[in-house]
C-alpha cells in the first residue's frame, strides 16, 4: 500500500513539472513570435510619387540661375506623407507634405522646408508639379544631399476641403511640426537613406513667418524630440501688430489688397470674432467683399477701404478681440537657440522691411548672440529671393 502511495505521488510530481516545462516554454515562444512593436503615432500612409535624376533636378534648379545650379550632387526620390495633425478648432485632421529623399549613401540631415503664399491646390508641394516651390526649390535641397520635409499646411493636399489658416502661427507650426514627427516615423520603417538626427528649417515670406513660428514651437516645446542645428527665415511678417497697424494707416499698393484681407477674414475666422464685413470696410466695399471674399479685385490703398470706425477702434485698442488676435500672431519676441539668419529685401513692398527689423532688434534685446540680420539693399519681394536661397545653402552647409 505504501509502495502504491509513493507511485502516485511521483507520478503526480512528474505530471506537474512536465507541464511547467510545456508552460515555461511557451512563454518563451511567444515572445518570441510576438516581438515589442514601435506604433505610428503621426503618420498615417505615404505614396511614392516619381523619381528625379540629377539631370532632371538640373533642369528643375534651372530657374534659380548658375550659381544655384553648382550645388546639384545627386538625384532624388519624391514620396506623399499624410499624417495626424489638429485645425485651429483643436479637431484631429489629416494633413500631407512631401518628403524628398536623396539618392546617397551615407548618413544625411533633413531640412524642413515651410513653402510661401500659394493660391491653388495644385501648387501644393504633395501634389509637387513641376512649376512648384517644392519641385525647384525642394529639388535643389534634395540634391545637394538633404532629406527635404515639406508641408502643405492645413487647407491643402490631404485637407483641401478646409479653408487655410492664413499667417496663423499657432497651426503653421503645430502642422509643419507633426510632418516631421511623421517624417521621423517614415525614415524609420525604410532603409533608403539614414538620418544623421540633425535638423535646418527655412521658408520665405509665408514660409519665412511658418518658419519662424515653427522653431520657435520646437526650441519651447519639442527640443528632445529634433536636435535643430539652424533656421533660414527671409521676409516674413513676424511683427503682425505692427504690420496691421502700418496697412491700416498708411499708403500700400491695391496690388496686394487680397493677402491683406486673406489675414484680416483668417483671423475674424479662426478667432470666433464673426463680424460682418460691413464692420470692417466701408459700405463701398463690404458688399464686394462679402460676396467674394480674397478673391475681390480692388485696386487701392488697403486703407482706403477700411470703415474709419474700424481703424480707430484699432489704433486705440478698443476693438481688443481683434488686437488680441494680432497680438498673438506676433512670433519674433524669443531667444533663439539655433543659429538664426534673417533676409529681408530693403525695398520689400509686401511685406515690409520693418519686420525683420524689430525681430532682430527685439531677439538682441533678450541676449541673442546667434542671429544674423541680412538686409538686401534695394531688394523686393521677389527680389530677395535668390540671395535669400544662396544664402541659405551656405548657412546650412557651414553650420554642422
Amino acid at each position: 500500500m505504501q509502495k502504491s502511495t509513493s507511485s502516485v505521488l511521483l507520478h503526480r510530481i512528474s505530471f506537474l513539472l512536465l507541464w511547467s516545462l510545456i508552460l515555461l516554454n511557451s512563454c518563451k515562444d511567444d515572445t518570441k513570435l510576438v516581438p515589442p512593436t514601435e506604433k505610428n503615432v503621426y503618420l498615417k500612409e505615404s505614396t511614392s510619387l516619381k523619381t528625379l535624376t540629377k539631370d532632371q533636378v538640373l533642369q528643375q534648379a534651372g530657374s534659380f540661375g548658375p550659381l544655384a545650379t553648382a550645388y546639384v550632387k545627386n538625384g532624388v526620390t519624391v514620396y506623399k506623407i499624410t499624417y495626424k495633425t489638429k485645425n485651429t478648432d483643436g479637431a484631429e485632421i489629416t494633413a500631407s507634405g512631401a518628403l524628398i529623399l536623396p539618392a546617397v549613401s551615407g548618413p544625411v540631415s533633413m531640412i524642413s522646408v515651410q513653402h510661401g503664399t500659394i493660391r491653388d491646390e495644385a501648387s501644393a508641394p504633395s501634389n509637387f508639379q513641376d512649376d512648384s516651390e517644392a519641385a525647384s526649390f525642394g529639388s535643389l535641397f534634395g540634391s545637394m544631399g538633404y532629406i527635404i520635409a515639406y508641408p502643405d499646411y492645413i487647407g491643402y493636399g490631404a485637407s483641401k476641403d478646409l479653408p487655410h489658416p492664413y499667417e496663423h502661427r499657432a497651426s503653421l507650426a503645430s502642422a509643419s511640426l507633426d510632418m516631421l514627427r511623421a517624417a521621423k516615423e517614415f525614415l524609420k520603417g525604410q532603409t533608403e537613406v539614414k538620418w544623421d538626427e540633425k535638423l535646418y528649417v527655412a521658408g520665405y515670406s509665408e514660409g519665412g513667418f511658418a518658419t519662424m513660428s515653427l522653431q520657435r514651437k520646437i526650441e519651447e516645446e519639442a527640443s528632445s524630440e529634433f536636435n535643430l542645428r539652424a533656421s533660414s527665415c527671409g521676409a516674413g511678417a513676424y511683427d503682425k501688430t505692427a504690420f496691421m497697424k502700418y496697412i491700416v494707416n498708411s499708403p500700400t499698393e491695391g496690388t496686394y489688397n487680397s493677402l491683406y484681407l486673406w489675414v484680416l477674414l483668417s483671423y475674424d475666422r479662426i478667432y470666433k470674432l464673426n463680424k460682418p464685413a460691413s464692420y470692417y470696410f466701408s459700405t463701398e466695399y463690404a458688399p464686394l467683399i462679402a460676396q467674394n471674399g480674397i478673391n475681390v479685385n480692388i485696386n487701392k490703398s488697403f486703407s482706403t477701404i477700411l470703415n474709419d470706425s474700424f481703424k480707430k477702434a484699432l489704433n486705440d485698442g478698443t476693438d481688443k478681440g481683434f488686437t488680441d488676435a494680432i497680438a498673438d500672431n506676433d512670433v519674433y519676441n524669443f531667444k533663439p537657440k539655433a543659429p538664426t539668419q534673417l533676409y529681408h529685401g530693403t525695398k520689400d513692398p509686401l511685406v515690409f522691411y520693418f519686420n525683420s527689423v524689430n525681430a532682430y532688434n527685439a531677439m538682441q534685446k533678450l541676449g541673442a548672440t546667434n542671429v544674423t540680420f541680412i538686409p538686401v539693399e534695394g531688394g523686393t519681394h521677389s527680389s530677395s529671393i535668390i540671395t535669400f536661397l544662396i544664402g541659405t545653402l551656405n548657412f546650412f552647409t557651414s553650420t554642422p
